[in-house]
């Protein structure tokens, strides 16, 4: 039996996975000044880019948190409508942001700046440190790593992936459903030359759409990323393929291995679509792939972890700080639950427009001219990057529940004042009062000619909580958000 020294107490919160996921929670944790220690199990990045950029609600959150000139810096901008099984359409017009684009960013890009900035606000990056046990009580949570020490802190967040340590230790169920088909996915040179490239890739997504290869993929000259249909499933998930594989099925679909030679890395991905029965265990919470897998189609895994981070962060700032109503941390669960379940759901729909058979491509042909309808393309574009989401607040105000986008104001930007994390009154009468809550909500008397309200009440997320001007009201509306008034 291993030996084990005395139990540390390390932080107020435990992240187990350096991901993006776990990197965003831990910048949104530190806002608010809790202390806070990620846990990676990997002595340093993979450097591999599965996920490849930001939506637009994802871009919308870096702008809240004064990220995006980092962002923009290292990315380039894109706009295409739907990206939905396959099928791409010119952007919609008048969607709901003042950010309409994703960000082409390669993930350890994104990776970096985003623990560069939770190390900047004080969060501690422990790697090599794989956790094997874990236990809770009334007062906190104990976790064994794997070279025998233990630690401990008043709360833990899972955010280590797919095939989540944390999540089994829970004995949290993962129903859904099994990966039915494979994909082989990495980065390679091949000696065959562009145009020949894209001749070949042309001709085989006309049947397949789960084959092709980007060019210069990352700023990477000469490097392509190719992406083709495996033989099967494999038994074991966690081998890597090998370059062999790859040239195998790029002959079986292409009649052409295209040369591919030197692999900067080689992964494989299934779609199975799984979801995490609850997302909080007591003081043990999950988010991003430890709490949903499903296929890449769409491109929203990255965004949807990162989203849950957003949403999870703020709620267990308040928790650990001491002012978090009753009810504030479960509703994580109840929010971001749902939101998981319809990117699962949609992305079962692209899987099915991807398919060969004569009913799929029947299918993908309606699907296409439906998309032609500017009110379809946007609504389905709403729902990839995420700009759609509305929480169940209860009846109100059409902004209630929404997160209000970017607008001008007499003095600035509206996400210009959040960068802080905290909540926000936007009063446009100046009669109204945070007076009691002044040490959780900002108050700023300002308007815009782009709202026809007198004044919203923005969670730190940058969701609508109240619409109006009556006073009375909104003191009727700040603690269910905020808790009790002090002073």
């Amino acid at each position: 039996m291993r030996d084990v020294v005395d139990v540390v107490d390390v932080a107020d919160v435990i992240v187990v996975g350096g991901g993006p996921t776990g990197l965003m929670l831990a910048g949104e944790l530190r806002l608010a000044g809790v202390r806070v220690v990620v846990l990676e199990r990997l002595t340093e990045p993979t450097g591999q880019s599965r996920g490849r950029g930001l939506h637009a609600r994802s871009v919308e959150m870096m702008d809240q948190r004064g990220l995006l000139d980092r962002f923009l810096a290292v990315s380039e901008k894109f706009q295409a409508g739907g990206l939905f099984g396959g099928i791409v359409k010119p952007w919609p017009d008048l969607l709901d942001t003042a950010h309409p684009y994703g960000l082409a960013t390669p993930q350890p890009v994104t990776e970096r700046l985003l623990e560069e900035r939770a190390v900047e606000l004080g969060a501690e990056i422990r790697r090599a440190c794989e956790v094997v046990g874990l236990s809770q009580d009334e007062d906190g949570v104990t976790v064994e790593l794997a070279d025998g020490t233990r630690a401990r802190s008043r709360y833990l967040v899972g955010c280590d992936g797919g095939r989540s340590t944390v999540r089994k230790l829970l004995g949290v169920g993962f129903p859904g459903e099994p990966a039915k088909v494979e994909t082989l996915l990495g980065d390679m040179e091949l000696t065959a030359d562009p145009a020949t490239v894209a001749a070949v890739v042309e001709e085989v997504r006309r049947t397949q759409l789960r084959f092709g290869a980007v060019p210069d993929v990352d700023g990477n000259e000469g490097v392509y990323r190719i992406v083709v249909p495996a033989d099967g499933v494999s038994e074991d998930r966690t081998a890597a393929p090998t370059l062999e594989e790859f040239k195998e099925q790029l002959r079986a679909w292409a009649a052409t291995d295209l040369g591919a030679h030197s692999p900067r890395w080689l992964s494989r991905f299934g779609d199975a679509t799984r979801q995490a029965e609850r997302y909080r265990t007591g003081r043990v919470l999950l988010a991003g792939d430890a709490a949903h897998i499903h296929p890449p189609t769409g491109g929203q895994g990255l965004n949807l972890g990162m989203q849950d981070a957003f949403n999870l962060g703020w709620k267990l700032a308040a928790e650990v700080n001491g002012w978090a109503p009753e009810g504030l941390l479960d509703s994580y669960h109840s929010e971001r639950h749902p939101v998981g379940a319809g990117v699962l759901d949609n992305t079962r729909a692209q899987i099915t427009l991807l398919g060969t058979d004569p009913g799929a491509a029947a299918l993908r042909e309606l699907f296409s001219k439906l998309m032609d309808f500017e009110e379809v393309n946007r609504y389905v574009t709403g729902i990839i990057t995420a700009v759609d989401v509305r929480y169940d607040f209860g009846e109100g105000h059409e902004l209630l529940g929404r997160r209000m986008r970017d607008v001008k104001l007499k003095r600035g930007r509206l996400y210009e004042l959040m960068h802080g994390g905290r909540g926000l009154l936007l009063d446009g009468t100046g009669r109204l009062s945070v007076e009691g809550w002044a040490d959780r909500v900002d108050h700023v008397v300002d308007v815009s000619e782009e709202l026809d309200v007198p004044a919203v009440l923005l969670r730190p997320d940058g969701h609508v909580a109240w619409v109006g001007d009556d006073q009375r009201d909104l003191i009727g509306r700040l603690p269910t958000w905020f808790g009790a008034a002090v002073g």
